[in-house]
């Protein structure tokens, strides 16, 4: 933008301002229902490009010394945290060794020490347990009473220091378990999901989020979430980390008892790479990074070592996660 361009946008909203302000008795215009027939970020009309936007990436203490070269030290680990709606809740997992689901009453007795011990950084899973708390657009997502946004309220007030990353999907809030909103047919419908995909990581960050990290798999939703983060001034703080890389297979089935989010039919194969699919992961990778990521992650981690190797070297210039699933843990 030039600098009479910029002069004239500053004249401009401040006469808005000045209406606004003069009008301010008026009653509000009712809200109206989002709807989700087609992903808007799309048309998102902004100054400058996708690429021009770096802040994210540095903007905490955390992810700056993210992006240091061939370090790899505990404020580098990143904690699962399995939040249910129900705030005194702390139950054994039985699928997962010495790991619980737990309340946002028994999140802070359990942090508490392992901050002690140097924990710098969390990933929140909601896990709706209410009865009705799961529909075919999985609304309880973003609930603001729900489990994610009050774990990344209490978090913050206790411990301010604490990267907390928002795992980003609706298996675990949809009826029927799987990752976006489907058509008639069963099928996947890739631009509603987007579009409310994107309307849920703009939740988290609002409410507070650092990372928010869609692991949906469906395409264009890096970019949808970009173009919102841009258009809501927030993408100079939070920070997009990509599941580019995520290969479907059997190493989720504990995962998916933690958190619910088993398929009621069908699986995902239709949206989750093949297990050998090493040409459509590496035209993830660099389509995510073309999309605004700031984070690259590679999922399964041991069994696609190569993977993460080829993550390097298609997005040399950002930070490469690496996700020990479930399956891998136990």
């Amino acid at each position: 933008m030039s600098f009479s361009s910029l002069v004239q946008d500053i004249a401009f909203r401040d006469a808005k301002g000045t209406d606004e302000r003069s009008t301010i008795s008026r009653p509000s215009a009712p809200s109206q229902a989002r709807s989700y027939t087609s992903t808007a970020a799309t048309s998102v009309s902004i100054a400058g490009d996708i690429s021009s936007q770096l802040h994210s990436g540095y903007s905490h203490p955390l992810s700056r010394a993210w992006q240091a070269e061939r370090q790899l030290t505990k404020s580098m680990l990143i904690y699962p945290l399995f939040i249910t709606d129900d705030p005194d809740e702390e139950t054994l997992i039985p699928s997962l060794p010495n790991q619980h689901r737990r309340g946002i009453n028994r999140l802070i007795p359990f942090l508490t020490p392992l901050v002690r011990k140097g924990l710098k950084s969390v990933i929140l899973f909601g896990v709706p347990l209410a009865p009705n708390a799961k529909d075919a657009l999985g609304t309880s997502a973003d609930d603001p009473e729900g489990p994610v946004i009050k774990g990344i309220q209490i978090i913050k007030q206790h411990f301010p220091q604490m990267f907390i990353v928002c795992d980003v999907c609706l298996c675990e809030y949809t009826s029927h378990g799987h990752c976006g909103i489907l058509r008639e047919d069963g099928s996947l419908n890739n631009a509603m999901s987007v579009e409310r995909i994107s309307d849920v990581a703009m939740a988290y960050a609002h409410a507070g989020a650092h990372c928010v990290a869609p692991s949906d798999m469906n395409d264009g939703r890096i970019r949808a979430i970009k173009l919102k983060l841009i258009e809501s001034g927030l993408s100079h703080q939070v920070n997009l980390m990509s599941y580019a890389a995520k290969f479907s297979g059997c190493l989720y089935g504990p995962f998916r008892d933690a958190a619910g989010s088993c398929p009621s039919f069908g699986d995902r194969k239709c949206y989750q790479l093949p297990p050998g699919g090493r040409g459509l992961a590496r035209r993830a990778i660099l389509r995510d990074v073309n999309e605004g990521a700031d984070i690259i992650l590679v999922k399964p981690a041991s069994q696609y070592l190569d993977i993460i190797s080829d993550a390097k070297e298609l997005a040399r210039d950002l930070p490469i996660a690496a996700y020990q699933v479930s399956g891998e843990f136990a």
